[in-house]
């Protein structure tokens, strides 16, 4: 039978240092052998975290007797119908969320300034390198997804009031970055991934604004390195009102979509 109430709030927090342990486990086993494969470190990251994550699924969807088409899309509505009607207006959510991220990571960087192995740490995520692109943009989305939504969120749901639930998995979400820096904007990030899945019931929406906003995000950080400040300046109150104009939008849409869907869908 299915468990639709595990994980609670204490072993939603097992489970996420069990993702980690696994990820040391496999990034043990694969040290030594990095050299004879051929890895460079950010396609050894990127295996380790595929291949740890792949054994933490299995085990956890085989204990709640799930099928990975039931974690992604258990909504009623169409999948199809999902990605035409809120992938559009997800993605007018994400240019507000990148800058509101520079801000507060600027802001964050002059109260705690960053030691030199973050710096190291933070550099490896932004390399502009196949590698480091595809564990940033589209490992990280569907895998962080598939925990702290589709297993953590669900059974939160099932346990806790929907504010609650939203709110403690994002927390847990910001937590899982294990700094500063990155804790807000993941929790805020959390917050509105999580109220799309409690809409829609699917992780096409959250999977969607996680990929989108760290597709943006290393975009932006990419150009930044070789454009000079000044020339950027005197844009930034216009695209920041061109940027909110557009969350607006995305946000009022998918307020109006999501409202009557989420009657008709099940947990």
């Amino acid at each position: 039978m299915k468990d639709e109430s595990f994980p609670s709030a204490p072993q939603a927090l097992l489970l996420v240092l069990a993702m980690f342990l696994a990820e040391y486990v496999v990034g043990a086993a694969l040290y030594d052998a990095r050299r004879t494969l051929a890895l460079t470190r950010e396609e050894l990251s990127a295996l380790v975290t595929l291949l740890g994550n792949g054994m933490l699924f299995a085990v956890l969807l085989h204990a709640k007797a799930l099928s990975y088409r039931a974690l992604f899309h258990p909504s009623r509505a169409s999948l199809r119908a999902t990605i035409v009607l809120l992938i559009p207006p997800v993605a007018l959510l994400v240019p507000a969320l990148v800058m509101l991220a520079a801000e507060l990571s600027e802001l964050l960087v002059r109260i705690f300034p960053l030691s030199a192995w973050e710096e190291q740490a933070f550099a490896s995520m932004s390399a502009a390198n196949m590698a480091a692109i595809t564990a940033v943009c589209v490992l990280a989305p569907i895998l962080e997804e598939m925990l702290f939504r589709g297993v953590i969120l669900r059974a939160f749901l099932v346990q806790y009031s929907r504010g609650t639930a939203i709110a403690a998995s994002a927390l847990i979400f910001g937590m899982a970055h294990l700094n500063i820096y990155q804790f807000v904007i993941a929790f805020l990030l959390g917050l509105i991934a999580g109220w799309l899945y409690e809409r829609s019931r699917s992780l096409v929406p959250s999977i969607a604004l996680h990929a989108l906003y760290n597709t943006s995000l290393t975009v932006v950080e990419s150009s930044s390195r070789g454009s000079q400040a000044e020339s950027a300046a005197p844009a930034s109150t216009t695209i920041w009102v061109l940027s909110l104009a557009a969350s607006l939008v995305g946000a009022l849409a998918l307020n109006r979509l999501l409202a009557r869907s989420s009657r008709r869908v099940v947990a």
